[in-house]
């Protein structure tokens, strides 16, 4: 069962109703409108402007906003270009019934189930379905960065956290994703630089997820930092599908931190897949193993004495694992430097050995320094 908008032919009103498919005697399945549930709301309510744009949207303290995708095109309202603030009408689908036999209803955008007395009375006060978060402000970025990970030799992407140690306040933040691309492996690179969010785009054929028709993989910056964690703590991961729907699942938060076999559906609120040991899934998971060439990991040879460099501005951070890494070489595992002074920077690289004020930094103490400054 779903929800399908009907268009009332008497009053031009745009209506939600209850659908389900009909399939008699092997006849083409059609679509049976069962129960009207309400008025659709308005597009534009007073003071809002809604709108269908490219967008990337995510909330940092729920499993919002799958980043598995069919189409980059979302509705809601988007004050900028990026913000904490859009606004996203609810996407309600059929999720079986509450125990005591009421009929349920999850909200894809918001992550909620409806249905409850509550919803109800809701519904009968204002005319619209609309689930319990139906006015919870999400982060966003419209027309995001997009990068074909088949259309350039080498691609590098992080998760951007603050540096552990510099010369000048570091102040928390959240995280970014920092993307590196470059035509060829040894050729400049032609992006450096950090986004609020990007869209990864893959062949249809490389069979990721059960269902052929996603094609991108949106990299949120709460589903990146979760995956480099696990990366780095060696925790054991896959993508499992949904038994229901086929849609992969996102684990954040503290199912990203537990391997668990229960996990539940963001896409059509489904909570009985159960894998068959426990793990954390994530749709960065396949993208991530499929377009790699090279998974291991050096420790460069190099050192650095920055007490040498007295005077001059400094940064410092625990090098991370990877998102995406395309390259034919291995990744560098040690700790990165950028150094300055008036005319710019002078050192931007990943050494073995980093001495500071006479004593050689730990790298696992500079990661954990770095993750308490991020505010996720």
């Amino acid at each position: 069962m779903f929800i399908e908008r009907r268009i009332n032919p008497a009053t031009g009103q745009i209506e939600l109703w209850t659908c389900h498919w009909e399939n008699a005697m092997g006849a083409k399945a059609q679509k049976v409108f069962l129960e009207k549930v309400c008025d659709e709301q308005p597009l534009k309510p007073e003071g809002d402007d809604w709108s269908q744009q490219q967008a990337i949207c995510w909330a940092y303290d729920r499993t919002l906003g799958n980043i598995a995708v069919f189409a980059p095109s979302v509705l809601g309202v988007f004050p900028g270009k990026s913000g904490d603030d859009a606004i996203l009408p609810c996407d309600m689908v059929g999720a079986g019934k509450f125990r005591h036999g009421a009929s349920r209803w999850w909200c894809r955008t918001h992550q909620t189930y409806w249905g409850t007395k509550a919803d109800s009375e809701s519904l009968a006060r204002s005319g619209f379905m609309q689930c319990a978060h139906h006015g919870q402000p999400m982060n966003y970025v419209v027309d995001p960065q997009v990068v074909n990970v088949h259309e350039h030799e080498s691609i590098g992407i992080w998760c951007s956290l603050p540096a552990a140690l510099s010369s000048l306040p570091v102040p928390e933040r959240r995280p970014h994703i920092h993307v590196h691309v470059r035509e060829k492996e040894s050729g400049p690179k032609i992006v450096d630089r950090d986004f609020e969010a990007i869209s990864l785009l893959y062949n249809k054929g490389q069979g990721l997820f059960s269902n052929n028709e996603i094609t991108r993989v949106n990299v949120t910056p709460p589903a990146a930092f979760d995956f480099m964690l696990a990366l780095e703590e060696g925790r054991e991961m896959t993508c499992i599908s949904c038994g229901k729907c086929g849609f992969p699942h996102l684990d954040l938060g503290d199912f990203a931190k537990k391997p668990h076999r229960k996990h539940f559906c963001g896409n059509c609120g489904w909570d009985s897949t159960w894998s068959k040991s426990e793990i954390v899934s994530t749709p960065l998971k396949p993208l991530h193993d499929q377009v790699a060439k090279n998974l291991t990991f050096e420790t460069p040879k190099t050192s650095l004495d920055l007490d040498k460099y007295s005077g001059h501005r400094y940064w410092i951070w625990a090098s991370t694992p990877a998102v995406l890494w395309t390259a034919d070489r291995p990744q560098q595992k040690g700790i990165h430097v950028h150094v300055s002074d008036a005319t710019g920077r002078v050192i931007d690289d990943t050494f073995g050995e980093v001495v500071l004020n006479g004593k050689a930094l730990d790298r696992t103490t500079l990661l954990r320094t770095m993750v308490a400054k991020t505010l996720v």
